[in-house]
């Protein structure tokens, strides 16, 4: 990867790197007329039982990494879903079903291995370039080409989870049981992903809805919210974790095109909680409809619950670039486009732009009404749209732009006409 790096600083081409695969979007690991960088054979996975610490390459999966480790009880905090690819995962931050317990993936980082610009390759940590390190727990890929993580490995054995189908008709009774949820977070072992979906042209509105407990079973009432609401496709129980992740790629439908986009807002309190929360899921749904006449088109909407505890148990073990504070609760907005052909991409594009900025539209509108309050409200950059701007949204950006004119003073990283990321805007 050095040497690859020092050859591409000689030319102008455009370039890209791709790892286990994460971020669907266009110009994501992607480029035309230049050189593919892979690293599907970066892919080793290493248990340290001494130290209680996995190695893994960032071309691996989670499920493959999930594989690997199960014979010693351990796991990573990291993908949701078995399929997801580890580099952009691991660099945008990473949200876990067992954040509440450990916090983001990145903040489970103890080392990466890094070439940067000019093809040095560097240890990070908190001792060694600790700038870099720092910058590297969520900052994206401007910094440089990771070649290996090193995290703490978290004791794990059977879980508890899988997924439940609602109909649409119960769209108020799950958004109330989402905000409650939230708000009344009942244990740092359980986690959900409540989505809503509009697919078979706008014919066929459902709820999935994806719980997780780390244990064999719930205690009573964990997800009460969610029982006393009546389903009609129940595929919860207690597995083993890799069993669980390759369970849940059931979702994945592949051989489409996807688009992801992403909003954040303040958790509404109960007495506001029914309005605030509809015209969120009104503001989404009246954009996903639009698109019912575009070939294979599936909507989505992901509801993921950020309580205060995440970004608590984050600061505490030092912190990532995503500067969530811990004075609100959340929720971050997952905004799902899939479809057939590239013919129709024009018009996804439009139709995720205004999706996402109606959504915040909505947010915003609602605190100016004094109905959500004042908070800092940055975008999870494993869910952004290409167009979006995360460092735009941050409160840190200067310290973390310091840190990559430090370690890429040309800026070869992050040239734009080049390669693509989620780059500071200049």
């Amino acid at each position: 990867m050095s040497t690859v790096v020092k050859v591409l600083q000689e030319t102008d081409e455009p370039w890209a790197v791709k790892s286990g695969g994460h971020n669907p979007n266009k110009w994501m690991a992607s480029v035309q007329g230049g050189p593919l960088i892979s690293t599907a054979n970066l892919n080793e996975v290493i248990y340290n039982r001494p130290s209680q610490t996995i190695r893994f390459g960032p071309g691996q999966s989670w499920e493959n990494i999930t594989d690997a480790l199960k014979p010693y009880g351990v796991a990573v905090v990291g993908g949701r879903l078995g399929n997801v690819g580890v580099g952009g995962y691991m660099l945008g931050g990473g949200l876990s079903f067992m954040s509440a317990e450990y916090g983001w993936a990145a903040d489970n980082v103890v080392e990466f291995e890094v070439v940067t610009a000019n093809g040095d390759i560097l240890k990070a940590t908190n001792s060694t370039n600790s700038d870099l390190f720092e910058s590297l727990k969520g900052g994206g890929s401007m910094f440089g080409i990771v070649t290996s993580y090193t995290t703490h490995a978290r004791p794990v054995g059977d879980v508890w989870g899988g997924w439940r189908i609602y109909t649409g008709g119960k769209s108020k009774e799950m958004l109330a049981a989402v905000r409650d949820f939230t708000e009344n977070y009942p244990d740092p072992k359980a986690a959900i992903i409540a989505t809503a979906e509009v697919t078979l042209g706008s014919l066929a509105d459902i709820w999935v809805v994806f719980f997780w407990y780390n244990g064999p079973e719930p205690p009573k009432d964990t997800f009460k919210q969610f029982d006393n609401i009546r389903h009609i496709i129940d595929q919860t129980k207690t597995r083993t974790l890799d069993a669980l992740m390759r369970f849940n790629d059931i979702f994945v439908l592949k051989n489409s095109i996807y688009t992801i986009g992403t909003e954040t807002t303040v958790l509404p309190n109960k007495t506001v909680g029914a309005e605030v929360m509809e015209a969120f899921y009104d503001s989404w749904h009246k954009n996903a409809v639009s698109v019912k006449d575009v070939v294979g088109a599936v909507a989505s909407i992901a509801f993921q619950p950020m309580p205060k505890v995440i970004p608590q148990i984050s600061k505490a073990s030092g912190g990532v670039v995503l500067d969530f504070d811990d004075k609100v609760d959340r929720i971050v907005f997952e905004l799902d486009y899939s479809y057939w052909y590239a013919k129709d991409d024009a018009r996804i594009d439009q139709i995720m732009q205004k999706t996402y900025t109606e959504l915040g539209d909505t947010v915003r509108r609602f605190q100016q009404q004094g109905k959500l309050p004042e908070a800092h409200l940055p975008l999870f950059m494993n869910d952004m749209y290409f167009r979006q701007d995360f460092w735009g949204r941050l409160k840190n950006k200067d310290k973390h732009v310091a840190t990559m004119k430090k370690y890429d003073p040309s800026g070869f990283m992050s040239n734009t006409k080049r390669t693509q990321g989620f780059y500071v805007r200049q």
